[in-house]
């Protein structure tokens, strides 16, 4: 009970007081989970990137560009992730957020034109198996969570003529906006000119394509369209 009680402290520490850890949870394997967050601390001090607090990361971890990615406090970088920050923007990550292992934040297609980054606020989960391609600009608002296996494409290819082959007419971007306190479930695909309102949960396997989705609202299916409201909301969190 010694080790959990100090455990949750540090856990306070780092994540906010409404985070504790279930007392069932073994003394033996929460050693093991400090030993391991020991050395992925260890590891972010040697990252050479710009932090300002404690910044966690895994093994296998690539980054480019490092004097283009900027972090807060708490940050993880888990196991097999990779970070190109090479953009106008960079990549701009707030408190305690964490990228799950073997996901990719791309910020530029392409050398001939860099793209814009990306830009995650506080409290923010970004899951395992996840791709970001960030040439048109990413932005996530605070307190969102992004499932496993969701994929994020801010750029299209222009396709307008018949006698250019399609790789070779170039690609138009408008950017993706995603709220605060927002939910995208597994398998999700995020494409180009997408701004996802507020509040808004996105179920699993949904594709939302360009437009203005409403805040308060759960979305699904392919393409995403809404499937209700969620509660009732007052006026001033809309």
């Amino acid at each position: 009970m010694a080790i959990v009680s100090i455990v949750n402290r540090i856990v306070k520490r780092l994540k906010g007081d409404g985070y504790t850890i279930d007392p069932r949870v073994s003394g033996g394997y929460l050693i093991a989970l400090l030993a391991r967050r020991f050395i992925m601390f260890v590891r972010g001090k040697v990252v050479l990137i710009k932090h300002r607090g404690f910044l966690f990361v895994g093994r296998g971890v690539v980054l480019r560009a490092r004097y283009q990615i900027h972090v807060g406090r708490g940050v993880t970088f888990d196991e097999g992730s990779f970070i190109d920050a090479l953009s106008s923007g960079g990549v701009v990550l707030g408190d305690n957020v964490s990228l799950g292992k073997r996901s990719v934040i791309e910020c530029s297609g392409s050398l001939s034109h860099l793209g814009k980054g990306i830009k995650v606020g506080n409290n923010v989960g970004l899951g395992r198996d996840c791709y970001y391609g960030c040439a048109g600009g990413i932005e996530i608002a605070d307190n969102t969570i992004i499932g496993n296996y969701v994929s994020f494409h801010s750029e299209n290819h222009i396709t307008t003529s018949l006698e250019v082959p399609i790789r070779q007419q170039g690609v138009s971007h408008k950017g993706i906006s995603i709220g605060n306190d927002c939910w995208i479930g597994a398998k999700v695909t995020v494409l180009d000119g997408v701004v996802l309102g507020n509040g808004c949960i996105v179920a699993a396997g949904a594709v939302l394509t360009g437009g203005v989705y409403e805040p308060f609202c759960i979305y699904g299916g392919v393409p995403a369209k809404m499937i209700k409201r969620r509660l009732a909301v007052k006026d001033k969190f809309l």
